[in-house]
């Protein structure tokens, strides 16, 4: 009713009429404020930020964290995802975490970090179990599975699918606010986190096709060879998530061509015109252990071989500076934090060690604590590692600079072995076990 006659359809017409005028005007006020208050600078926060906005925290990979680590955790919540898990946590940093599965109907997950209640589960390929992942500033979360880079924002609603030949393994943010994306078949793409577009033309590791010499060339699964990714074996060419100095716009990849005798680490760098391979040195025997590492300064990177080796290379040359045999493959990575180098995998023991320049010198090792997964480092002297103590799995909290345990917290019911330890923008510690379970440990008053 309206002055207190029933409202005609001339009335609801007018009435929508100038709704729509409204809202057309609101829109243009905003494309104007925009058009005329923009800058060079992206406003949307693209990380690292606070949280473990990616797989190794930062672009360096260091696996290290500036959030001070909390030396008293308690258990706080811990739940079944309803699969295995391949890949570790990612965690916004408003503490949202997003976990990708092989459950069906329900690949990529996120819970809320005080109570665990999940917060959106969406449908994807099923080979995001394997795919890389990325949290931006403002939640946004990007996600590989089969043949496309996939965006949502942090209530799980689609943003953009982008197109790509295999599954990225790799995503990353470049310094000028993109997503750089690697796929296990050598795909390399510079995205926009608006929308999904190419920035720059797509670069081949493995060099393009020859579509007429081979006219029947069919593109290969995109799925092909993602098992050996875990191993850095040959039939995934890319098993690793590439390290990036965003300072020179350089980033490190590892490369295992079919017919070559070793893997390579091969340098590259995105100038914002185009991609471009700097160097590429066989160094990898038998294939990759680790994703590349970088040092604070990007001078040095470090990257494991399958033949227990740690290697540390010269970022501008390629030379190798050093090798150290750790008596195990240091499968995953390398957590980096203020000169101390603290290798993953799921064998061997806890240990660290320092670049000397020439050589590499343990600084201290713990023999009785296996590896479970990936050790990762806090400010403050403060470190997390997942052994097994008796027959559990224990989270163990570590002073960095000793190796001493400083507490011990049971993971209930966990099995086997984990695939990431992440520290929260609160101190919190998340472990995610391959058999599909979290655990979030909370700082106690």
């Amino acid at each position: 009713m309206r002055n207190g006659r029933r409202q005609t359809g001339r009335d609801r017409r007018a009435h929508t009429g100038v709704k729509v005028l409204a809202a057309a005007a609101a829109g243009l006020f905003t494309l104007t404020a925009c058009s005329y208050g923009s800058t060079k600078v992206d406003d949307i926060g693209v990380g690292p930020g606070k949280g473990w906005p990616l797989a190794f925290r930062d672009a360096h990979n260091s696996g290290s964290t500036p959030v001070t680590g909390s030396r008293k955790l308690a258990l706080n919540w811990s739940r079944p995802v309803g699969s295995p898990i391949a890949q570790p946590v990612m965690v916004g940093a408003d503490g949202q975490l997003y976990v990708t599965t092989r459950t069906a109907g329900c690949n990529l997950a996120s819970f809320q970090m005080p109570t665990g209640r999940k917060r959106f589960c969406n449908v994807m390929g099923p080979s995001a179990i394997d795919g890389g992942s990325a949290v931006d500033g403002s939640g946004n979360v990007y996600v590989g599975d089969d043949g496309a880079v996939n965006s949502y924002n942090n209530l799980g609603q689609p943003r953009f699918r982008t197109p790509a030949a295999g599954t990225p393994v790799s995503l990353q943010f470049t310094s000028d606010g993109n997503v750089l994306s690697v796929t296990q078949s050598g795909q390399i793409d510079v995205l926009s986190r608006q929308t999904g577009d190419r920035q720059v033309p797509t670069f081949q590791l493995l060099g393009e096709p020859d579509f007429l010499a081979n006219a029947s060339l069919n593109r290969p699964p995109d799925g092909q060879g993602l098992d050996d990714c875990a191993t850095g074996g040959p039939q995934c060419p890319v098993a690793n998530v590439s390290a990036v100095d965003q300072k020179s716009g350089r980033f490190y990849a590892t490369l295992w061509k079919p017919g070559d005798g070793d893997a390579a680490l091969v340098a590259l760098t995105y100038d914002g015109k185009a991609v471009r391979v700097d160097w590429d040195a066989k160094m990898l025997t038998e294939g990759s252990a680790t994703s590349p590492a970088l040092s604070a300064d990007g001078d040095t990177v470090y990257v494991g071989d399958n033949t227990n080796r740690l290697i540390a290379v010269d970022a501008a040359t390629g030379k190798t500076k050093w090798t150290q045999d750790l008596g195990f493959p240091a499968r995953g990575g390398i957590s980096i934090s203020e000169g101390l180098l603290i290798p993953a995998g799921d064998e061997g023991h806890l240990l660290a060690l320092r670049d000397k320049g020439d050589h590499a010198e343990i600084a201290w090792e713990r023999k009785d604590l296996e590896l479970r997964g990936r050790p990762v480092q806090a400010a403050g002297q403060t470190g997390y590692t997942v052994a097994p103590i008796g027959d559990k799995l224990t989270l163990v909290t570590f002073d960095t600079h000793s190796g001493a345990t400083v507490q011990s917290n049971d993971l209930p019911g966990a099995e086997g072995t984990t695939v990431g330890t992440a520290v929260g923008a609160e101190g919190e510690v998340v472990v995610t076990t391959r058999i599909g379970e979290l655990f979030v440990f909370k700082p106690e008053k």
